[in-house]
């Protein structure tokens, strides 16, 4: 507990302050976790973490976009540098750093689908790309609007690209500078700001198009798994935990269809028994 008070008053390398309550709780589960590798050793008789408690983390309010906001906004994002990023967040799910890291070798527009393999780090020393946050590589089935936007954003990279003596190819980005060159993370994100600043239906994240996702997702009946999968979750639990506001009204419709279908079926039974009586 102290290291941990320590930590979050003075624990920055550089003595600038203290680290952050999520920084201080990975501290704790990566510590947690060679703690337990040493009790499968048998080298400790309990695990010395489990009676310390990590700081608790504020989850950041969560603002999530319907319908009409969606279309209204996907509209006024086309023509626009930021369209792309725009429907792969909010129609796919796709992080910022994984739209900054996407590259055309991970796209199959014939399949409809995308391969999140990678994303976009952004350091004091530029960028650099690391494996996904979940570790692993996810398929992502794209909505065959998508599938035509991402032919014509192709072939109007190709044509910018080859004005400039380039020859588009796999290996570029999908979401890039006009010269090619990959983006920073940090400038899709100020960029979103000010386009939100004037077209915005209501002032949002740019992480809440994948909250926007999910939500609409879980609203129209898909399975936490399948939701889990598409936005790759570490597991279902995290997905459910995130979006729980959306579960009671789900649970609501779960009932009602269950209801539906044993009134009708109380209902052709008692027309059966009518009918076996007036015979």
């Amino acid at each position: 507990s102290q290291a941990y008070a320590k930590a979050l008053t003075n624990g920055r390398r550089d003595g600038q302050g203290g680290l952050s309550p999520r920084t201080v709780t990975h501290m704790h589960r990566v510590l947690r976790e060679a703690l337990q590798q040493a009790l499968r050793w048998q080298l400790l008789a309990r695990n010395p973490a489990d009676a310390v408690k990590p700081p608790k983390v504020e989850r950041k309010q969560m603002h999530t976009l319907n319908a009409d906001e969606t279309v209204e906004m996907i509209e006024a994002a086309r023509g626009t540098s930021l369209f792309v990023p725009i429907i792969l967040g909010v129609l796919c799910g796709l992080r910022r750093g994984e739209v900054a890291a996407l590259r055309w070798r991970s796209v199959d527009l014939e399949r409809g689908q995308l391969a999140v393999s990678a994303s976009t780090e952004q350091t004091d020393g530029g960028i650099r790309e690391k494996e996904t946050k979940s570790g692993k590589s996810r398929a992502v089935t794209l909505p065959a609007m998508i599938i035509e936007e991402l032919r014509a954003h192709r072939l109007r990279q190709a044509e910018q690209l080859l004005a400039l003596g380039v020859r588009l190819d796999d290996d570029h980005h999908v979401v890039a500078r006009e010269d090619g060159e990959p983006l920073q993370p940090r400038s899709i994100s100020q960029a979103f700001r000010k386009f939100i600043a004037r077209h915005g239906p209501k002032k949002i994240r740019l992480h809440d198009l994948r909250h926007s996702h999910a939500t609409h997702m879980l609203s129209a009946g898909v399975h936490p798994k399948i939701a889990q999968e598409r936005l790759g979750h570490s597991s279902v639990s995290v997905t459910i935990d995130l979006y729980s506001h959306v579960l009671p009204g789900m649970q609501a419709e779960a009932v009602s269809r269950v209801d539906a279908t044993i009134k009708d079926a109380l209902d052709r039974r008692a027309a059966k028994k009518e009918m076996v009586a007036k015979r």
